[in-house]
């Protein structure tokens, strides 16, 4: 796992470099001063000369600053290569994701993505930092101080080797049971952010509904849980902390009892037993900060996993991201034989689909809820490949085409309108970066949102709120549509993207749609028959199958399935 983290650290590895050889250089002088204060003991203190204790006090000064510059740049350059590997994990995951299809956004819930992005990478960030010092400081200190401690009394040194197995089975045992512990935690994180965005993203409904105490109590729960789970890592800390501490004291205790009976009996200096305990205290506190360590990694490690699971998932376009046809030659569509189910089930949404949809034409997809009608028009843009068949745009399948390419030229307006904040105009450009005022404003005209935009003080300026709440769900979807025809597309697909918007208005889009492109190829999802009794061809689905194609009135003669759709619409109609 470090293995793979460590190419996250370009860009940073001087800092990386640096980070513990200035360590090294710390622990080096921070050692140097316990022999220093034994010999002003011996030699200065117990035998009166002052000179010697001045000139070791200075001695041990200049080691204390150089220990404080060498750990205050170590601090540095550490911060910045933990904080430098987050930056780069975080912009490759982020990458990552944006290759993702639709099948494999449905992998990972967006609020699990949304804590792998903050959470799980902060925590890795914090944990590199703390590494690059700790993992250096810890053994580098811990041999060295031993070194000079089994140097001054290596009958004495038995007292904390004796204690070292002890506290290195408490640390392995604690990354056994922490580990799991810790990726649960994760998962339960992702829960109450998934809690957190449904709630929000629907906070008019639950207002309209009066359902705040409803959604209070499942939130509480949720809160509830994941305290337990984080009670359960934690408390293997709470515990190991200070079963680390009591034998720590447990073995000053023991020095000091031996040690003091040894320079009784003169077989000891009080400046030796001095810095005998004052090197026992840094192998110690060396052991903590491993155990620290070591605890930490059990949770980022947890959180690693979780991280490379993102960037080890392997995309569906991943070959087509950067090679492949760039142009689309024409509009013409061509199902051959074309079956899809979605990852993970075993049934399959669509059967055997042959469609052939000419160039220029309009094209229009009914059928009841659940008849997968968006589910067929997701596969052209290739938001989700096809499970058997093939799938032809302009003559070519659509996996040779380069993903850009081939979703600049088929466009499609989807069921959610999801407009971003900043301004009208900033939405626009999401169609064409480059289009000027002009070319916006014609695209609002043909969709029928001219008349609103410009009638507002601000024109293309006003202000959009986040996810187009400050607009209609009418207003939403004609922006939406604008947009999307800022591509000049090839093939231009509505999936009941007018929903909201009333006969009279939807009318004119049609016929505005037809003036900006004779040659646009149209497929259209909707509801409403009347939407849809101009088209070229009407396609009726059923349980993922077609049940029939032809005109409005070919289908009224011989397909059961529109007749009844066409008969209860009327119905509704009448009694309205």
């Amino acid at each position: 796992m470090l293995r793979k983290t460590a190419k996250y650290y370009k860009g940073y590895m001087p800092f990386v470099i640096l980070t513990p050889l200035l360590m090294i250089l710390e622990v080096v002088a921070d050692v140097i001063i316990p022999t220093i204060m034994g010999n002003t003991i011996n030699d200065g203190v117990l035998s009166g000369q002052i000179d010697l204790v001045y000139k070791n006090g200075l001695y041990m000064i200049i080691a204390a600053v150089l220990a404080f510059i060498f750990g205050g740049f170590s601090t540095y350059c550490g911060a910045k290569a933990g904080q430098g590997l987050g930056k780069n994990l975080r912009l490759t995951v982020f990458e990552k994701i944006q290759t993702f299809s639709f099948a494999g956004l449905d992998k990972f819930e967006v609020s699990s993505l949304i804590t792998r992005l903050t959470n799980d990478i902060v925590l890795v960030s914090n944990v590199a930092r703390m590494a690059l010092r700790i993992s250096v400081r810890a053994p580098f200190m811990f041999v060295l101080a031993t070194f000079m401690a089994i140097r001054i009394n290596i009958r004495l040194s038995m007292v904390f080797l004796i204690a070292l197995p002890v506290m290195m089975l408490g640390i392995m045992l604690t990354m056994k049971f922490g580990i799991p512990k810790f990726r649960k935690f994760q998962s339960m994180i992702d829960r109450i952010n998934a809690r957190t965005q449904e709630n929000l993203t629907g906070i008019r409904v639950v207002k309209a509904f009066c359902r705040e105490k409803f959604e209070k109590e499942k939130f509480a729960e949720q809160n509830k849980n994941l305290v337990t789970t984080a009670l359960a890592a934690l408390n293997l800390m709470v515990i190991i902390m200070p079963f680390m501490m009591l034998i720590m004291y447990a073995v000053i205790v023991a020095v000091l009892w031996f040690g003091g009976n040894l320079m009784l009996q003169g077989g000891m200096e009080a400046g030796d037993l001095f810095s005998f305990i004052m090197y026992v205290g840094q192998i110690l506190t060396s052991v903590m900060n491993l155990a620290l360590i070591l605890m930490n990694f059990s949770r980022a490690r947890a959180s690693l996993e979780r991280i490379f699971e993102v960037l080890e998932a392997e995309s569906e376009f991943a070959e087509s991201i950067e090679q492949g046809v760039s142009e689309v030659v024409s509009g013409e569509i061509i199902f051959d034989n074309v079956s899809f189910k979605y990852p993970g089930n075993q049934h399959f949404s669509l059967h055997n689909i042959n469609l052939n949809i000419p160039s220029g034409s309009t094209v229009a997809l009914i059928g009841s809820t659940g008849s997968a009608k968006s589910t067929l028009v997701h596969l052209i843009p290739r938001l989700y490949d096809v499970f058997e068949g093939e799938i032809r745009v302009g003559g070519i399948p659509i996996k040779e085409y380069r993903v850009a390419s081939l979703r600049d030229q088929v466009a499609i307006v989807l069921q959610e309108n999801t407009l971003f904040s900043g301004t009208i105009r900033s939405n626009m450009k999401w169609g064409n970066p480059q289009a000027s005022d002009q070319e916006i404003i014609r695209a609002l005209e043909i969709s029928q949102a001219a008349e609103f935009v410009l009638n507002r003080p601000e024109g293309l300026a006003a202000k959009v709120e986040r996810g187009g709440v400050n607009f209609s769900g009418g207003q939403k979807q004609r922006l939406c549509i604008a947009r999307t025809l800022l591509k000049n597309p090839k093939i231009l697909i509505f999936d009941d993207s007018t929903s909201a918007v009333d006969m009279t208005t939807e009318a004119k889009i049609r016929i505005e749609l037809n003036k900006f492109n004779p040659d646009l190829t149209k497929i259209i999802i909707a509801q409403r028959i009347s939407s849809i009794q101009n088209a070229d061809k009407i396609i009726v689905l059923d349980n993922g199958k077609i049940s029939g194609i032809g005109t409005h009135a070919d289908l009224l003669q011989d397909n059961c399935i529109y007749q009844e759709i066409y008969e209860s619409q009327q119905k509704g109609m009448a009694a309205g």
